[in-house]
């Protein structure tokens, strides 16, 4: 019988429970990707709280990526120092670090965004090496993983949907030449940083006409679990659903995540309106899906996983509103007003 405080062994990776915190964006750090207290703080904070593992919100894998403000960043050196403080603060707790590398968009030498469709096979092949680039960097730094950001219609969220992709090369046109940016990147980062667990957070669909849908979700993970994925999160476009009650409608996307487990034999992570242990451990124990990822919930709360360990029948006090995201550094507005 699974229970969220078992530990559990990945590969590459020992996570002392099976909560996660998923990447969550923050849009706090300078123009250069520098962080300073404000980020070590919240990630100070979240991992006392107990969680067994932390990604890291948006990471951006290039420095010539402008798609919005505040992007951390992992794409040059000497940001190294900055994100090594940021791993031990994570460490210290006996919580895993991992940093999810990210592209917004492709911009050329004058700042000009370049569509997926544009981008020449080589420009392609320049994104992989940033992705590797960028994990070598995590490696040094001590993360025990990365995850591949290829979810939320972010840049490799568009690229491999058939709504966005028309390219007529090697990267484009059937599912495997969409994909094939992914298997790169994966095969990259496991030949150059061997040392780290890799996972990726894919959309199970982009619910939107024209665009990946499950079944082709499902084709691509099997594909990844092929070429050496340590693990995968399900997500999708429109996540931050409102509205969520705890026993009522969590998990949406529970479903796809318990068809992919039964398909792949790695550890496959679910996220989405996650609310009471109860629920989250009878969904654990009726298929193979291994941890459970949360965000909202542990902006309201980041010491939520304590809570819940100490109290089986604990429940978030996140009410599903989304202000905190029009909040600076995606605060809860509700947050010490108990």
């Amino acid at each position: 019988m699974k229970t969220l405080f078992d530990a559990v062994e990945l590969n590459n990776l020992h996570l002392k429970n099976r909560l996660v915190r998923s990447a969550t964006w923050e849009g706090i750090a300078d123009y250069d990707g520098s962080i300073g207290e404000n980020t070590y703080e919240i990630y100070r904070e979240l991992a006392k709280g107990g969680v067994g593992a932390i990604i890291t919100g948006f990471t951006s894998v290039s420095t010539n990526d402008f798609y919005f403000g505040g992007m951390m960043r992992l794409s040059d050196n000497k940001l190294i120092p900055q994100y090594k403080k940021l791993v031990e603060i994570i460490h210290a707790e006996d919580c895993a670090a991992i940093i999810q590398l990210a592209l917004g968009a492709f911009y050329d030498k004058n700042f000009v965004e370049v569509s997926e469709n544009n981008l020449s096979t080589e420009n392609v092949r320049e994104i992989i090496k940033m992705f590797v680039d960028a994990a070598i960097r995590a490696e040094i730094c001590g993360f025990d993983g990365v995850q591949i950001h290829a979810a939320h219609f972010f840049f490799l969220s568009r690229f491999i949907s058939p709504l966005i992709n028309h390219r007529t090369d090697e990267f484009g046109g059937s599912i495997e030449n969409r994909a094939k940016i992914l298997l790169e990147i994966l095969r990259g980062i496991k030949k150059s940083a061997p040392k780290l667990h890799v996972t990726i957070k894919i959309n199970s669909s982009d619910f939107t006409s024209g665009g990946l849908d499950e079944n082709e979700s499902l084709f691509i993970c099997k594909m990844l679990f092929n070429a050496g994925i340590d693990s995968i999160e399900v997500s999708g476009n429109g996540t931050s659903v409102g509205g969520i009650k705890a026993g009522v409608n969590e998990g949406y996307f529970a479903d796809f995540a318990a068809k992919l487990a039964d398909e792949v034999k790695i550890p496959i992570i679910c996220v989405g309106g996650w609310r009471c242990r109860q629920v989250m451990e009878e969904f654990l124990n009726k298929t193979h899906v291994e941890l459970i990822s949360l965000s909202r919930p542990l902006i309201r709360e980041p010491d939520l996983p304590k809570k819940l360990f100490a109290d089986k029948n604990c429940v978030s006090k996140c009410v599903s509103c989304n202000a905190c995201y029009r909040t600076p550094a995606h605060r809860c507005i509700f947050k010490g007003r108990d």
